[in-house]
Parts: structure tokens; C-alpha cells; sequence
């Protein structure tokens, strides 16, 4: 990456994309750490309902982002993670942006999730100060 570039990088502020995979509509949680990360100062964009992980990888490439945030209280999160994943490689921005997962994980698949390269897991009830300094000090910036 070019000097110009880190600068960029440094200088703007983080952003993070929240994101809702599969057919879980229930978006409260994500809606309220979206707004605490953006009252932190970070750039945040929500996708909406119903995405699938080929929707969540892209808009994470056209919108640069620093941190992509699935929120998933379905069930799901062994089905859609794993995509999600195999997409960001494919992309080339696995290890570069930040993956967090939010919503209700049992203890084995966030054993499994975290060893497939999920950076971290958020359950309900998660102060968002903790996110937010979670991200401030894991977000790998330029």
C-alpha cells in the first residue's frame, strides 16, 4: 500500500458494515450497536434484512470497509459464517477486514467459528463500549 493510501486509511474513520444473512428478521440488536458505533465516531453501513453472503462480501468491497458485523439470531451462523468466509477469500480481504458475529451462539460453534478465522463473537447483551473497544483496538488499518 502506498504512503498516500495509509494516510487515507489512518486519517478517515473506521467503517463497518452490519449486516443481517438469511431470513432472520429480527434487527433490533444490530440496529443498536450500528448506532452506538456511529455515536463512537465509526462509519457505518447497514444493509438491511434478508442478505445473502455474496450481497454482505460485495457491498464489503465497494464500500472498503474495516469491519463486517453479521448479526444472526436464527440459528444459521454455521451455514451463512462459513460462506461468508470462503467469499472473503475469494475477495482477498479475509484477515484485512475484521469479522464479528452477533446474536445467540452456542459455546461449541463459537469454538468452530472462531477457528475458521471469525475475529469475534458478541453475545446478547453485550455492553456496546465493549464492541466498540474491541474494534478500536483489533480494526487492521493500512
Amino acid at each position: 500500500m502506498s504512503s498516500a493510501k495509509k494516510q487515507r486509511a489512518s486519517a478517515r474513520p473506521v467503517r463497518v458494515l452490519i449486516a443481517k444473512p438469511g431470513l432472520d428478521s429480527h434487527d433490533r440488536g444490530a440496529k443498536v450497536v450500528a448506532r452506538a458505533l456511529r455515536d463512537a465516531g465509526m462509519e457505518v453501513i447497514y444493509t438491511g434484512l434478508r442478505q445473502t453472503p455474496e450481497q454482505i462480501v460485495e457491498t464489503a468491497v465497494q464500500e472498503d470497509v474495516d469491519v463486517i458485523g453479521l448479526s444472526i439470531l436464527s440459528g444459521a451462523h454455521m451455514t451463512w459464517v462459513p460462506r461468508v468466509i470462503e467469499l472473503m477469500k475469494e475477495k482477498g480481504i479475509f484477515g484485512e477486514v475484521l469479522l464479528l458475529v452477533g446474536g445467540i451462539i452456542p459455546e461449541d460453534d463459537a469454538k468452530a467459528l472462531k477457528e475458521m478465522g471469525v475475529d469475534e463473537i458478541f453475545g446478547p447483551g453485550t455492553p456496546t463500549d465493549e464492541i466498540i473497544k474491541y474494534i478500536r483496538d483489533n480494526v487492521r488499518r493500512g
